[in-house]
């Protein structure tokens, strides 16, 4: 890693951290990064994890004191996350760099439009509303969104504010407390499983974070 690499991973890390402040999709820009300054994709997605993981800390810790009025939901639902990022990260680490490369357009598109439609897609704030699935299906949308996180994770948050939005009772406020723990957990396994597997870039990770909580 060259000084001019480190000096722009510094700066990834930092507009990332800025943007997710604001509306989410740091992902996008750490990922960006980290192809640039000449990682394979799979590193780079896996290495970005790390990066975001901070963050999700801290938004969750920003909810505790909500998230214990609804400790049992939200345990349920951290197991069904915990399993969905375990067979999405394991799938990627099952990946060449070159069927990852060939993903990864498609997959930016499809993050890309979550956020386009996120304003849409997002529960209304206000009074408590009902879940308009049952709970065999709010399980299994919860566990691909997971899998989908464990995977890739750019757009994760507005698709599982979307899900749990139509799987869950409550109100938007309670759904965004639910929607931070259960990124925590998905982002946690996945750096498990990718840590274990030998696929983040450390010194860039280092680089990166300090930059991302300036941002941020």
């Amino acid at each position: 890693m060259t000084f001019f690499d480190a000096v722009l991973l510094f700066l990834a890390g930092f507009v990332s951290g800025a943007v997710n402040a604001v509306a989410g999709g740091g992902t996008f820009v750490t990922f960006g990064a980290m192809t640039l300054v000449g990682l394979p994709p799979i590193v780079a997605n896996a290495t970005s994890s790390v990066t975001q993981f901070p963050g999700y800390i801290t938004s969750t810790l920003a909810y505790l004191n909500d998230i214990r009025h609804f400790w049992r939901q939200a345990l349920v639902l951290c197991v069904i996350s915990g399993f969905g990022a375990l067979a999405g990260s394991l799938i990627l680490l099952a990946l060449s760099n070159t069927s990852f490369r060939a993903l990864v357009p498609w997959l930016l598109i499809a993050a890309t439009a979550l956020f386009a439609a996120g304003p849409w897609l997002k529960p209304a704030a206000g009074p408590e509303r009902q879940a308009s699935l049952g709970s065999l299906a709010g399980s299994l949308a919860q566990f691909l969104t997971s899998v989908y996180g464990g995977f890739f994770g750019a757009g994760m948050g507005v698709m599982m504010l979307a899900t749990l939005g139509l799987t869950q009772a409550g109100d938007y406020h309670k759904l965004n407390a639910l929607k931070n723990m259960l990124a925590v957990v998905i982002a946690a396994i996945a750096i498990l499983v990718f840590v274990s597997g030998g696929i983040v870039a450390w010194p860039q990770a280092i680089v990166m974070i300090p930059g991302g909580a300036l941002g941020g």
